[in-house]
Protein backbone atom coordinates (compact mmCIF):
# COMPACT_ATOMS: atom_id res chain seq x y z
CA UNK A 1 0.00 0.00 0.00
CA UNK A 2 1.35 3.42 -1.04
CA UNK A 3 0.12 6.83 -0.21
CA UNK A 4 -1.72 9.27 -2.72
CA UNK A 5 0.03 12.19 -4.49
CA UNK A 6 -2.80 14.65 -5.18
CA UNK A 7 -3.84 18.34 -5.66
CA UNK A 8 -5.80 19.75 -2.97
CA UNK A 9 -6.75 22.89 -4.36
CA UNK A 10 -3.26 24.83 -6.24
CA UNK A 11 -1.36 22.28 -3.63
CA UNK A 12 0.38 19.32 -3.80
CA UNK A 13 0.08 16.78 -1.02
CA UNK A 14 1.05 13.25 -0.20
CA UNK A 15 -0.91 11.60 2.60
CA UNK A 16 -2.14 7.71 2.99
CA UNK A 17 -1.70 5.41 6.32
CA UNK A 18 1.22 4.06 4.97
CA UNK A 19 3.20 6.66 6.53
CA UNK A 20 0.10 7.91 8.38
CA UNK A 21 0.81 11.25 7.92
CA UNK A 22 0.07 14.62 5.54
CA UNK A 23 2.84 15.51 3.28
CA UNK A 24 2.80 19.35 1.93
CA UNK A 25 5.34 18.88 -0.84
CA UNK A 26 4.84 22.11 -2.92
CA UNK A 27 2.85 24.75 -1.42
CA UNK A 28 0.12 27.48 -3.27
CA UNK A 29 0.27 30.71 -1.80
CA UNK A 30 -3.36 31.49 -2.91
CA UNK A 31 -3.84 28.77 -1.06
CA UNK A 32 -3.00 30.10 2.28
CA UNK A 33 -4.44 30.13 5.06
CA UNK A 34 -7.24 27.80 4.20
CA UNK A 35 -5.50 25.46 3.36
CA UNK A 36 -4.35 24.77 6.75
CA UNK A 37 -8.05 24.33 8.18
CA UNK A 38 -8.40 21.69 5.05
CA UNK A 39 -5.23 19.83 6.13
CA UNK A 40 -6.27 19.47 10.02
CA UNK A 41 -10.01 18.30 8.65
CA UNK A 42 -8.22 15.37 6.83
CA UNK A 43 -5.78 14.86 9.42
CA UNK A 44 -8.86 14.40 11.98
CA UNK A 45 -10.84 12.50 9.25
CA UNK A 46 -8.11 9.92 8.46
CA UNK A 47 -6.53 9.81 12.13
CA UNK A 48 -3.54 10.87 10.52
CA UNK A 49 -0.70 11.66 13.01
CA UNK A 50 1.69 14.20 11.28
CA UNK A 51 1.57 17.08 8.98
CA UNK A 52 4.47 17.57 7.45
CA UNK A 53 5.33 20.70 4.97
CA UNK A 54 8.15 22.12 3.02
CA UNK A 55 7.51 25.67 2.81
CA UNK A 56 9.37 29.16 1.97
CA UNK A 57 10.92 31.41 4.65
CA UNK A 58 7.94 33.40 4.74
CA UNK A 59 4.64 31.79 5.30
CA UNK A 60 6.63 30.34 8.19
CA UNK A 61 4.97 32.35 10.89
CA UNK A 62 1.48 31.25 9.47
CA UNK A 63 2.24 27.47 10.12
CA UNK A 64 3.71 28.15 13.78
CA UNK A 65 0.54 29.96 14.56
CA UNK A 66 -1.09 26.71 14.17
CA UNK A 67 1.26 24.73 16.09
CA UNK A 68 3.45 23.39 14.17
CA UNK A 69 7.46 23.37 14.88
CA UNK A 70 10.67 23.77 12.57
CA UNK A 71 12.23 20.43 11.96
CA UNK A 72 14.57 21.72 9.46
CA UNK A 73 15.96 24.40 6.85
CA UNK A 74 18.06 24.44 3.48
CA UNK A 75 18.92 27.95 2.49
CA UNK A 76 18.92 28.28 -1.05
CA UNK A 77 16.29 26.16 -1.63
CA UNK A 78 14.15 28.19 -4.13
CA UNK A 79 16.22 29.29 -7.14
CA UNK A 80 19.48 28.98 -5.05
CA UNK A 81 18.88 32.18 -2.74
CA UNK A 82 15.16 31.96 -0.85
CA UNK A 83 15.39 29.36 2.00
CA UNK A 84 12.84 26.26 2.57
CA UNK A 85 11.91 25.61 6.40
CA UNK A 86 10.34 21.59 6.97
CA UNK A 87 7.59 22.49 9.50
CA UNK A 88 5.70 19.70 11.70
CA UNK A 89 2.03 19.96 13.30
CA UNK A 90 2.27 16.60 15.37
CA UNK A 91 -1.32 15.41 15.76
CA UNK A 92 -0.58 12.68 18.24
CA UNK A 93 2.04 13.91 20.67
CA UNK A 94 3.81 10.74 20.92
CA UNK A 95 5.12 10.62 17.84
CA UNK A 96 7.28 13.75 18.36
CA UNK A 97 9.51 11.34 21.05
CA UNK A 98 11.83 8.98 18.44
CA UNK A 99 13.01 6.39 21.27
CA UNK A 100 16.33 5.98 18.66
CA UNK A 101 17.06 9.32 19.97
CA UNK A 102 20.93 8.46 21.44
CA UNK A 103 21.63 6.59 18.60
CA UNK A 104 20.48 9.16 16.03
CA UNK A 105 22.55 11.54 17.65
CA UNK A 106 26.03 9.20 17.85
CA UNK A 107 25.43 8.57 13.94
CA UNK A 108 25.16 12.22 13.69
CA UNK A 109 28.72 12.93 15.58
CA UNK A 110 30.19 9.95 13.63
CA UNK A 111 29.51 11.89 10.45
CA UNK A 112 30.42 14.97 11.93
CA UNK A 113 34.00 13.83 12.15
CA UNK A 114 33.93 12.73 7.99
CA UNK A 115 33.76 15.67 7.07
CA UNK A 116 36.82 16.65 6.89
CA UNK A 117 37.66 13.22 4.95
CA UNK A 118 36.27 13.31 1.78
CA UNK A 119 34.95 10.12 -0.11
CA UNK A 120 37.34 9.24 -2.68
CA UNK A 121 34.78 9.31 -5.78
CA UNK A 122 36.94 6.84 -8.08
CA UNK A 123 34.25 3.71 -9.29
CA UNK A 124 36.48 0.14 -8.85
CA UNK A 125 38.00 -1.39 -12.02
CA UNK A 126 35.12 -2.80 -14.05
CA UNK A 127 32.22 -0.71 -12.89
CA UNK A 128 30.61 2.83 -14.72
CA UNK A 129 27.47 4.58 -13.72
CA UNK A 130 25.28 6.40 -16.71
CA UNK A 131 21.66 7.46 -16.67
CA UNK A 132 18.83 4.79 -16.91
CA UNK A 133 16.54 4.09 -19.36
CA UNK A 134 12.92 2.89 -19.39
CA UNK A 135 13.53 -0.37 -20.68
CA UNK A 136 15.67 -1.14 -17.37
CA UNK A 137 12.60 -0.15 -15.10
CA UNK A 138 12.83 -4.03 -13.82
CA UNK A 139 15.91 -4.45 -13.41
CA UNK A 140 15.89 -1.37 -10.93
CA UNK A 141 12.78 -2.03 -9.31
CA UNK A 142 14.39 -5.35 -8.57
CA UNK A 143 16.73 -3.78 -6.64
CA UNK A 144 14.81 -1.54 -4.87
CA UNK A 145 12.83 -4.83 -3.48
CA UNK A 146 15.98 -6.47 -1.81
CA UNK A 147 17.22 -3.30 -0.19
CA UNK A 148 13.97 -2.02 0.61
CA UNK A 149 11.15 -3.85 2.78
CA UNK A 150 8.57 -0.49 3.12
CA UNK A 151 9.09 2.68 1.16
CA UNK A 152 7.24 6.00 1.25
CA UNK A 153 6.90 5.94 -2.61
CA UNK A 154 6.22 2.69 -5.37
CA UNK A 155 10.04 2.37 -6.34
CA UNK A 156 8.98 -1.77 -6.13
CA UNK A 157 6.88 -0.71 -9.51
CA UNK A 158 8.73 -0.47 -12.83
CA UNK A 159 5.15 1.15 -14.56
CA UNK A 160 6.20 4.14 -11.41
CA UNK A 161 9.67 3.95 -12.39
CA UNK A 162 8.86 4.86 -15.90
CA UNK A 163 6.11 7.20 -15.16
CA UNK A 164 8.67 9.48 -13.52
CA UNK A 165 11.49 9.14 -15.47
CA UNK A 166 9.18 11.07 -18.10
CA UNK A 167 8.33 13.82 -15.84
CA UNK A 168 10.98 14.84 -13.14
CA UNK A 169 13.14 12.55 -11.54
CA UNK A 170 16.03 10.61 -13.82
CA UNK A 171 17.31 7.52 -12.08
CA UNK A 172 21.24 6.54 -12.27
CA UNK A 173 22.85 3.49 -11.90
CA UNK A 174 26.28 1.59 -10.92
CA UNK A 175 27.13 -1.45 -13.47
CA UNK A 176 29.13 -3.83 -12.98
CA UNK A 177 30.19 -5.94 -16.49
CA UNK A 178 27.03 -4.40 -17.51
CA UNK A 179 24.97 -5.74 -14.75
CA UNK A 180 22.84 -3.20 -12.66
CA UNK A 181 24.22 -3.06 -9.22
CA UNK A 182 23.22 -0.09 -7.20
CA UNK A 183 20.90 2.71 -7.95
CA UNK A 184 19.81 6.23 -7.13
CA UNK A 185 17.89 9.30 -8.55
CA UNK A 186 17.77 12.87 -8.86
CA UNK A 187 14.08 14.57 -8.47
CA UNK A 188 14.70 17.41 -10.07
CA UNK A 189 12.41 20.95 -9.44
CA UNK A 190 13.41 23.08 -12.66
CA UNK A 191 11.50 25.48 -11.67
CA UNK A 192 12.48 26.22 -8.24
CA UNK A 193 16.11 24.86 -8.97
CA UNK A 194 16.51 22.04 -6.67
CA UNK A 195 17.12 18.65 -6.91
CA UNK A 196 16.56 15.86 -4.31
CA UNK A 197 18.97 13.23 -4.46
CA UNK A 198 17.28 10.21 -3.11
CA UNK A 199 16.56 6.64 -3.75
CA UNK A 200 20.28 5.03 -3.09
CA UNK A 201 19.99 1.42 -2.78
CA UNK A 202 23.04 -0.98 -3.48
CA UNK A 203 22.60 -5.00 -3.68
CA UNK A 204 24.13 -6.42 -0.01
CA UNK A 205 27.25 -7.60 -2.05
CA UNK A 206 28.15 -4.81 -3.59
CA UNK A 207 28.13 -2.57 -0.65
CA UNK A 208 31.26 -0.85 0.79
CA UNK A 209 32.74 -0.32 -2.58
CA UNK A 210 32.36 3.65 -2.22
CA UNK A 211 29.04 3.27 -4.95
CA UNK A 212 26.86 5.87 -3.44
CA UNK A 213 29.22 8.19 -3.39
CA UNK A 214 30.47 7.76 -6.76
CA UNK A 215 26.55 8.11 -7.97
CA UNK A 216 25.76 11.27 -6.03
CA UNK A 217 29.17 12.69 -7.73
CA UNK A 218 28.12 12.16 -10.99
CA UNK A 219 24.23 12.82 -10.78
CA UNK A 220 25.54 16.47 -9.17
CA UNK A 221 27.84 16.90 -12.44
CA UNK A 222 24.80 15.93 -14.32
CA UNK A 223 22.36 18.90 -12.25
CA UNK A 224 24.97 21.77 -12.42
CA UNK A 225 24.74 20.92 -16.36
CA UNK A 226 20.85 21.44 -16.02
CA UNK A 227 20.85 24.78 -14.13
CA UNK A 228 20.17 23.33 -10.96
CA UNK A 229 21.29 25.62 -7.77
CA UNK A 230 20.97 23.38 -4.74
CA UNK A 231 21.03 19.43 -4.03
CA UNK A 232 19.65 18.18 -1.06
CA UNK A 233 18.62 14.85 0.91
CA UNK A 234 16.39 13.37 3.55
CA UNK A 235 18.24 10.41 4.55
CA UNK A 236 17.39 7.51 7.18
CA UNK A 237 18.95 8.93 10.45
CA UNK A 238 19.36 5.54 11.58
CA UNK A 239 21.71 5.01 8.16
CA UNK A 240 25.38 5.89 9.31
CA UNK A 241 26.41 4.68 5.76
CA UNK A 242 24.46 6.93 3.96
CA UNK A 243 24.57 10.02 6.68
CA UNK A 244 28.79 9.66 6.26
CA UNK A 245 28.38 9.74 2.48
CA UNK A 246 26.71 13.47 2.48
CA UNK A 247 28.92 14.38 5.09
CA UNK A 248 32.13 13.59 3.44
CA UNK A 249 30.54 15.12 0.07
CA UNK A 250 30.39 18.53 1.67
CA UNK A 251 26.63 18.18 2.61
CA UNK A 252 25.47 20.30 5.57
CA UNK A 253 23.14 18.73 7.89
CA UNK A 254 20.17 20.90 8.22
CA UNK A 255 17.82 19.16 10.80
CA UNK A 256 15.71 15.74 11.51
CA UNK A 257 12.00 15.32 10.32
CA UNK A 258 10.90 12.85 13.67
CA UNK A 259 9.17 9.26 13.04
CA UNK A 260 8.61 10.83 9.82
CA UNK A 261 8.71 8.32 7.30
CA UNK A 262 7.79 4.59 6.74
CA UNK A 263 10.85 3.09 5.49
CA UNK A 264 12.56 -0.47 5.86
CA UNK A 265 9.50 -1.78 8.02
CA UNK A 266 8.60 0.53 9.93
CA UNK A 267 8.33 4.48 10.76
CA UNK A 268 11.85 6.19 10.77
CA UNK A 269 13.41 9.87 11.80
CA UNK A 270 14.82 11.48 8.73
CA UNK A 271 17.70 13.95 8.58
CA UNK A 272 17.89 16.46 5.71
CA UNK A 273 21.29 17.32 4.67
CA UNK A 274 22.11 20.30 1.62
CA UNK A 275 24.72 21.36 -0.70
CA UNK A 276 24.69 24.57 -2.67
CA UNK A 277 25.95 22.87 -5.96
CA UNK A 278 26.82 26.28 -8.05
CA UNK A 279 28.90 27.26 -4.96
Amino acid sequence: MFDTIEKLDHSLIQHGPANNRIYLMKVSGQDLPELLDKMDAMAQQNHYTKIFTKVPLQTKPLFEARGYIEEAVIPGFFHGDTEAVFLSRFVDPQREQDPSQKQLEEILDIAAEKVEQPEIKSLPDGFEIRQVRSDEAEAMAAIFKVVFESYPFPVHDPDYLRETMETHIEYYAAYENGTMVAVSSAEMDTEAENVEMTDFATLPDYRGKGLASCLLSYMENRMLEKGIQTGYTIARALSAGMNITFARAGYTYAGTLTNNTNICGQLESMNVWYKLLSA
